[in-house]
């Protein structure tokens, strides 16, 4: 049985309400799946803050029309899996270890704020580190020179103290 109208401007709304604070769109076909495989999908989207839901094409299409998302429309064919996420990276790598599991589950393509990727893009994308990796790695270079001007100012009062200690060891008693 179809959605009514109602029904049918409520998915719409959800969708294109979580549109708005997304970062990224992955559009992924899921033909040939069982429950247990799309329910640990689920389970596994959820964990990385992934918006996870099977939509009629043309209801995304209407979601996404005059959004950043847009160019994705073209894309829309099929029976297509959409991720909806704020963290590109971590959806790109949920996706694409799933895939890697599940040969039926083929990533399609995707989008971020007027970009269109295809499915080879997502894959590169989810081999990025991740943005709390990034960071680190930014604070360790950053903190490097500090760390080493501070061993060299330590390293003066050391060698002074051990030149002292070698002159007393080699002074007679």
């Amino acid at each position: 049985m179809g959605l009514s109208l109602e029904e049918k401007q409520a998915v719409v709304g959800e969708i294109a309400k979580q549109l708005g604070s997304a970062q990224a769109v992955i559009v992924a076909e899921y033909r040939g799946l069982d429950v247990s495989a799309v329910t640990d999908l689920r389970t596994k989207a959820r964990k990385s803050g992934m918006y996870l839901r099977v939509l009629k094409n043309t209801l995304a299409r209407r979601a996404v029309k005059g959004t950043q998302f847009e160019k994705l429309s073209d894309q829309m064919a099929g029976p297509l899996m959409y991720g909806i996420t704020q963290d590109p990276v971590a959806g790109a790598k949920v996706l694409a270890a799933f895939a890697k599991d599940h040969e039926q589950f083929v990533i399609k393509g995707g989008a971020m704020a007027n970009v269109l990727m295809s499915g080879k893009d997502v894959k590169t994308l989810a081999t990025m580190p991740s943005r709390e990796e990034l960071l680190a790695r930014l604070v360790g270079t950053m903190q490097a020179p500090i760390a080493k001007l501070v061993r060299t100012m330590n390293e003066v009062p050391g060698r002074f103290v051990r030149t002292l200690a070698a002159v007393r060891d080699a002074k007679p008693a």
